[in-house]
């Protein structure tokens, strides 16, 4: 299989496959013949005697001075040089090839005026396995990612750095490894190469796959947590759905529902329960993850919008027939910056409403639930699960922080040309610290609920609570005596991570 760069937007999945599978990546020959078309207005640009912003003239504030033709391969050049300013840990490598894939495809849309090769050479890294190593921090999302594109394209000239089979070395080695040669930029190439949301729309893609699976996982925890507590499923049948009319309920409801199916520990509580209702965690999970369902249908909607996008300045486009190039304002992040903020307050409730499913399991504070305080075996003498709630507690925490939007605080930059910027990265870089605290207090939710579950044996819970129960079981035997949940809770994260919790 292979992903095929022809002008069209790429999926979620597409970018997923390469990004993360290694999926080989292709440029059909429409999208060469488009490049080429955009090509040729360029170089006659340079020819008309009119400045160009990014073509011959500096950047940012600097778009004034104009550049002598025999130096635009050298401004070019320096571009990527002074604006690779980027600072703090190397992004994951899934988040690079991400990001150069959704680069590529930009290119490929043929609204940016470089000649085909470069994003030929794109697409060779991406296919080499060459990733370059860009510092986490420096965008602003507004004039584009500047900072982490200018680290990512100084490999294709042959400098910066990259990592090959895991080994870091420098981008010219990099290349000499892979059996590719450094490319020197044209007229407009280097600005093209990073006048672009891509981080933050790849950052973005990436989050809601994973959002996807979370959501399966904290869905098959609540249905396992509404038995555990022997709670009802009456608030998840379709007539109260159908009473309020919010989609994500309605979807989040027939979800644990399905996951329920079967029950046998539903039915033997089902007559002369002396409990009216149950706590809002159990109760109100629908509504609540529901909405936090929608919220993230909006952020997938953006981003695959985005997918499709040329986020380049300035554009070649063809009006009336004859090409122009125009300056305009389409690498700015904000239509993403709001999402990604968003996104982690989303999380922070599917995290929220799962921690006090724990807490409800561990006090054992309702005798119908026949659950042992902690769920340990010899209460008082064993302290059983009793510290995983705190820690589920301090990965909430952390959430509610990450939780403050980047895109509301401004800070201009190039002394007031750029003087509303979105901080989209940022974002997205909060969003993703959301998911990963998110996805151990849902792994934390699902060690309680399958221990708890123990204590009802030999019912049964529907199939897909036995389903998701035998998978835990296969990585992390039941409590019989205190031990340190803290590999147990990494190992059903993981598996909530991959996916792998809910499955079929």
């Amino acid at each position: 299989m292979s992903v095929m760069l022809d002008g069209s937007a790429l999926s979620l999945k597409q970018v997923e496959r390469v990004a993360r599978g290694g999926e080989r990546v292709e440029i059909s020959d429409s999208a060469v013949a488009g490049m080429a078309r955009s090509r040729g207005a360029v170089e006659a640009a340079l020819d008309d005697g009119e400045a160009h912003y990014g073509i011959n003239t500096g950047f940012g504030s600097l778009a004034r001075t104009r550049i002598g033709r025999d130096e635009l391969t050298e401004l070019q050049h320096n571009l990527l040089r002074s604006h690779a300013a980027g600072v703090g840990a190397p992004l994951p490598e899934d988040v690079v090839r991400g990001m150069l894939l959704l680069l590529g495809a930009s290119l490929c849309r043929g609204l940016s005026g470089v000649r085909a090769e470069l994003a030929q050479r794109i697409v060779a890294l991406l296919n080499a396995g060459v990733t370059p190593v860009v510092p986490e921090i420096g965008s602003v999302g507004a004039s584009g990612d500047l900072a982490p594109l200018s680290h990512a394209a100084l490999v294709l000239i042959g400098e910066g750095e990259a990592t090959v089979g895991g080994a870091r070395m420098s981008g010219d080695d990099a290349l000499r490894a892979a059996g590719l040669e450094a490319i020197a930029l044209e007229a407009k190439e280097g600005l093209a190469l990073i006048n672009g949301t891509h981080l933050m729309a790849a950052r973005g893609a990436l989050l809601v796959r994973d959002c996807e699976r979370l959501m399966e996982s904290a869905a098959v925890a609540c249905a396992m947590s509404i038995d555990a507590n022997k709670a009802t499923s009456e608030p998840l049948i379709d007539a109260v759905q159908a009473a309020r009319g919010q989609d994500g309920q309605m979807a989040m409801a027939r979800r644990i529902a399905g996951f329920l199916a079967g029950s046998e520990i539903l039915e033997s509580h089902r007559e002369n329960d002396p409990r009216v209702q149950d706590p809002y965690s159990l109760r109100c999970a629908a509504p609540v993850m529901g909405a936090a369902w929608d919220a993230m249908g909006y952020v997938k909607q953006i981003v695959e919008r985005e997918l499709g996008a040329v986020t380049d300045n300035p554009l070649v486009l063809e009006v009336d027939g004859r090409h122009q190039i125009v300056s305009a304002g389409n690498f700015h992040g904000m239509p993403l910056a709001i999402p990604l903020d968003a996104l982690a307050i989303a999380i922070a409730h599917v995290a929220g409403i799962s921690e006090r499913r724990t807490y409800l399991m561990l006090s054992a504070r309702d005798p119908e639930a026949g659950l042992s305080p902690y769920l340990a075996a010899h209460p008082g003498l064993q302290s059983g699960l009793m510290i995983a709630q705190y820690t589920a507690a301090a990965c909430c925490n952390e959430i509610i922080g990450l939780c403050m939007p980047a895109s509301v605080s401004n800070l201009p930059t190039s002394a007031g040309t750029e003087d509303y910027n979105s901080f989209g990265p940022r974002g997205a870089a909060k969003a993703q610290r959301a998911l990963e605290l998110a996805q151990r207090v849902v792994a934390i939710e699902l060690l309680c609920a399958a221990q708890a579950m123990e204590s009802h044996r030999p019912l049964k819970s529907g199939a897909g609570v036995e389903r998701a129960h035998a998978m835990i079981r296969a990585h992390v035997p039941a409590l019989d005596h205190d031990r340190s949940p803290s590999a147990d809770i990494e190992r059903i994260a993981e598996m909530v991570a991959a996916g792998a919790i809910g499955e079929g």
